[in-house]
């Protein structure tokens, strides 16, 4: 496929531009528009269906020498271009993704662009910047005007890292569900968030290719209609602090929101739609709207899966040396990981000292030993690392473990989005990528880097497996986790992959749940921690439990460790948000189906159209055990027959799950 380009049939004039008013730019389906006024004051609204989706709401920001963008535009020039084409994404749920749009170029007289896209399932702008010089930005004004009545679910900021600053926060968030003029008004809320319209319609609010520029969070309007982005400000000093002073918490501001590049391009401000909950689910507008990769050759990205230690705080037992955070203990990891086919082993926090020095190695750890150990079979080693510890000597760091034999690193407790860290982001991307390492960004969030750098495998920013080690669930007023697992496929995956960490082996009932920090367990059933392996995007999975666990346990184990991390073609089935969803994903000639449910227990019913006519399909379905609602780590394992057409029958217990693997005989 190609890329055709078409400047508008007649070029506007400067004349004719400066007294224009309004322009629409259509989806190529025809089923979305984007009308942009330039009058007074630079707005966008959005329709869809024939239906107001977004009321008209200013689009701008404001230097730090006083001049407002976006107020009395003048338009030089407006040009028109169309895209239909495709891009590779070797390490996603597919690969290959199709990218299909109309775009509307307005040129200003005042020294920038407005850029807008309107594709079959969203619009998206952004400022381009033209300047030869940099810009400081003291504010971007970009707006969402839904409605003070529309339903919202909401991401809101809260677990501060320091309650003195507002900015400093992990991005995991349980949704508030409430209209949107409900919203505390002294509250933030990060993105992706999404909105309910008319008909069964949602609206994804997010944001695309954040580089060099700080991330948006979005507050109430004054009368409740509408969303307005904040962002933190450009930090020029700070302090050690946060949890267990891991964190650096800025103390001082340079006044401004960012300092631009010459001509640089602002991010893309997005309102993604839906007519079904389930197309959530499998949305690639954060794909679309990222820069292509920077990586020349990827060849070297091994995806795969992670023997994890900290979740299970080093549990083993009947061995013969005490387990925790030395040589031995990572030994075994490694020869567990061997003898399931995993690709890497992650040392997380303990190996190295925590005095913010990655070279004072704990000396319970012989890393060389456990590297070279872990090398002769076929295992890589991940390191775990804070921002802190990284950022200033990033390069050379990277150099020194990747001459060690060093895999990659879980980089952690970020925990801001301002500018500085945004770039710092990028830096590490590129210097990891230089030296063959993989990134898993903790306390962070997608922000469309892992398509322009493959090599950050994966995301956190999800309230993951780790809350079930201090989370009071059940009690009055806690979070209701199994609604959150069946909310995050149609809202936070839809930014990128998420680092959920699952596989719990100890599997508990709402009732019998308690926190432990050294003898973890989850809500919900077996079943439901297998199925997060499929449904949970993530080119790089971890295996959360320990070894003794999973052995005590082989047959869930290998079906587990058997599972890809990314795949060739992807079918969200069925789905509602916070109920249940289902995902076919195809790997080679292999299919792979997982549905999960929330608090209640259901049967689904799964097409299967999608499988290859007059093929017959070998499934090995892992599912509920029929005692599964009362011991939810009851699991069963079955085999049939399997041809296109033929329903595939989930019964989910309460917090229930699903997995069939299907190989064409």
């Amino acid at each position: 496929m190609t890329i055709r380009s078409t400047i508008a049939s007649a070029l506007l004039l400067c004349a004719a531009a400066a007294n224009a008013r309004s322009y629409t730019v259509t989806a190529p389906d025809g089923a979305l528009a984007v009308t942009i006024d330039a009058g007074k004051q630079l707005t966008w609204a959005v329709t869809f269906d024939g239906l107001q989706v977004t009321a008209p709401a200013p689009i701008g920001l404001t230097t730090a020498d006083g001049r407002t963008l976006g107020d009395n535009p003048k338009v030089k020039k407006a040009s028109r271009r169309s895209a239909d084409t495709e891009f590779a994404t070797p390490l996603y749920r597919k690969n290959t993704v199709a990218d299909r749009f109309n775009e509307l170029t307005l040129r200003m007289s005042d020294g920038y662009s407005l850029e807008v896209r309107a594709y079959d399932a969203a619009a998206a702008y952004r400022i381009v910047l033209a300047q030869r010089d940099s810009t400081d930005i003291a504010a971007e004004h970009a707006e969402f005007r839904f409605g003070a009545d529309r339903r919202a679910w909401l991401p809101l900021v809260n677990d501060l890292r320091d309650p003195s600053y507002p900015y400093c926060f992990s991005f995991e968030s349980y949704y508030d569900e409430l209209p949107l003029g409900q919203m505390p008004a002294d509250t933030l809320s990060c993105t992706p968030l999404l909105i309910e319209l008319d008909g069964g319609r949602k609206a994804l609010v997010m944001e695309g290719m954040l580089d060099r520029y700080p991330g948006m969070m979005l507050r109430r309007s004054a009368d409740g209609a509408a969303l307005q982005s904040v962002h933190a400000p450009l930090p020029v000093a700070d302090k050690i602090g946060g949890f267990n002073r891991l964190n650096l918490i800025p103390v001082a501001d340079a006044g401004i929101i960012a300092r631009t590049a010459p001509d640089a391009a602002l991010p893309w401000r997005a309102v993604a739609l839906v007519r079904d909950d389930k197309d959530l689910a499998d949305l690639d507008v954060a794909m679309r709207l990222a820069e292509p990769s920077r990586v020349a050759d990827t060849s070297w990205i091994r995806p795969g899966k992670v023997a994890w230690d900290w979740w299970n705080d080093w549990g083993l037992t009947g061995v013969d040396f005490e387990s925790g955070i030395n040589t031995a203990t990572y030994k075994h990891y490694i020869d567990f990981a061997a003898r399931k086919g995993l690709e890497y082993v992650i040392l997380d926090e303990g190996w190295a000292r925590d005095n913010g020095d990655l070279l004072d190695i704990n000396p319970a750890i012989d890393l060389p030993e456990i590297i070279r150990y872990a090398s002769e079979r076929g295992v890589g080693i991940i390191l775990w690392a804070t921002w802190r510890q990284l950022k200033d000597d990033c390069p050379a760091l990277m150099q020194r473990f990747a001459d060690m034999g060093v895999k990659g690193f879980k980089v952690d407790f970020f925990d801001r989005d301002d500018q500085q860290v945004i770039s710092s982001v990028a830096d590490i991307a590129q210097a990891a990528a230089e030296r063959h390492l993989l990134l898993d960004l903790h306390g962070f969030r997608p922000v469309g880097l892992h398509r322009t750098y493959p090599n950050i495998v994966n995301y956190e920013g999800v309230k993951g497996l780790e809350n079930y080690k201090w989370g009071r669930f059940g009690e009055p007023g806690q979070p209701d986790q199994m609604r959150y697992d069946v909310t995050i496929p149609f809202i936070r995956m839809a930014a990128g992959p998420l680092d959920y960490t699952p596989g719990a082996m100890t599997n508990s009932t709402l009732a019998s749940y308690r926190p432990s920090n050294d003898a973890p367990m989850s809500i919900g059933t077996r079943a439901h921690q297998v199925a997060m392996y499929v449904v949970y995007d993530g080119a790089l999975q971890m295996l959360a439990d320990s070894p003794t666990a999973y052995d005590r346990e082989p047959a869930c184990a290998d079906f587990m460790a058997a599972l890809p991390t990314v795949f060739d073609e992807t079918h969200v089935l069925d789905g509602r948000v916070g109920e249940y969803v289902a995902i076919a994903r195809r790997a080679g000639d292999v299919w792979y189906v997982s549905a999960m449910t929330g608090t209640d227990a259901r049967t689904l019913s799964l097409p299967t159209s999608w499988l290859a006519p007059g093929v017959t399909y070998e499934a090995t379905i892992l599912s509920d055990g029929v005692n599964a609602a009362k011991h939810p780590s009851d699991y069963a394992i079955g085999h049939r027959q399997i041809r296109a057409g033929e329903a595939i029958d989930a019964a989910l217990a309460p917090g229930g799950g699903f997995t069939a693997v299907l190989r064409p005989l």
